[in-house]
């Protein structure tokens, strides 16, 4: 079922699959005053589909920090329904290139939300563990010299596994008045570092730390890596975690990571909506 817009334009519902280079932006969601992703793609999409920027609401599967990149985000929100959706990628992409990409397009059912229909979301750290810095990675890798002891990071990283409060690795929002303080609670579905390929290295020095969840509080993913980090360099013991997580306080925690080695990687809308 379609709904006419305040001109009478018959509207739908489109689902973007959105990549990203966060460098020169401050996050994903909408800010006043700076420069977002999801500020630029609404005036990209207003401008071509020809309606305001404040009638355009669009809907995205999970915010990013200042600096952090996207591969897999997924943005929807009702646009004109006789929209050619071939034609507004190539625009997009023509205007926002080569920091925003929309990767596909697609009509989807008016009930679709980004956000609420997502049921896990996947992200990736990189990490380039070499004495020599790479140039060709700098902004979207964490350049660490020292020797990281991998086996040791995915041990630890095996405690992580499973429903936990994670008050020790997010920074929480403070409730506004006469809002109980929001839960940490979240359920941590796959979480591990392997070795990537570059070039012809054999041992590669780039790792890769892959980790879904059902969704993440602020700054969760790099507090886990920036912990797991901590044990690789022998800073905390691999059989930390459980100790960690059961503190329910940030100071418990190792370091955070910087964000310029994260990527919102990938969404799935496969099993049960959030508000189902």
């Amino acid at each position: 079922m379609m709904e006419p817009d305040v001109s009478g334009r018959e509207l739908r519902n489109v689902r973007l699959l959105v990549a990203y280079d966060g460098t020169h932006f401050r996050g994903f969601a909408e800010s006043d005053g700076v420069r977002t992703i999801m500020g630029a793609l609404t005036e990209a999409v207003a401008r071509i589909t020809r309606v305001s920027v404040e009638s355009l609401e669009l809907v995205g599967s999970g915010r990013t920090d200042a600096g952090v990149h996207g591969w897999g985000q997924v943005v929807n929100g009702l646009i004109p329904a006789d929209t050619d959706l071939y034609r507004l990628t190539a625009s997009i992409n023509a205007l926002l290139r080569p920091e925003i990409s929309v990767r596909e397009p697609a009509w989807v059912e008016p009930d679709f939300s980004a956000r609420f229909s997502a049921t896990s979301r996947t992200y990736r750290y990189d990490i380039w563990n070499d004495r020599s810095p790479n140039p060709l990675l700098a902004r979207h890798a964490w350049h660490l010299g020292p020797s990281l002891d991998v086996d040791a990071m995915n041990n630890a990283a095996l405690d992580l596994l499973g429903d936990h409060d994670f008050s020790s690795f997010c920074r929480k929002p403070r409730p506004g008045p006469g809002y109980d303080e929001p839960s940490m609670q979240r359920r941590l579905q796959a979480a591990h570092w392997t070795s990537e390929p570059w070039h012809d290295l054999d041992p590669s020095p780039l790792l890769r730390f892959e980790v879904s969840a059902t969704s993440f509080c602020h700054q969760m993913v790099r507090s886990i890596v920036g912990t797991l980090v901590d044990v690789g360099f022998g800073r905390l013991a691999a059989d930390s975690v459980p100790a960690i997580i059961a503190a329910r306080n940030r100071n418990a925690a190792g370091q955070v990571a910087p964000p310029h080695g994260l990527t919102f990687h990938a969404v799935s809308f496969r099993g049960i909506r959030w508000d189902a």
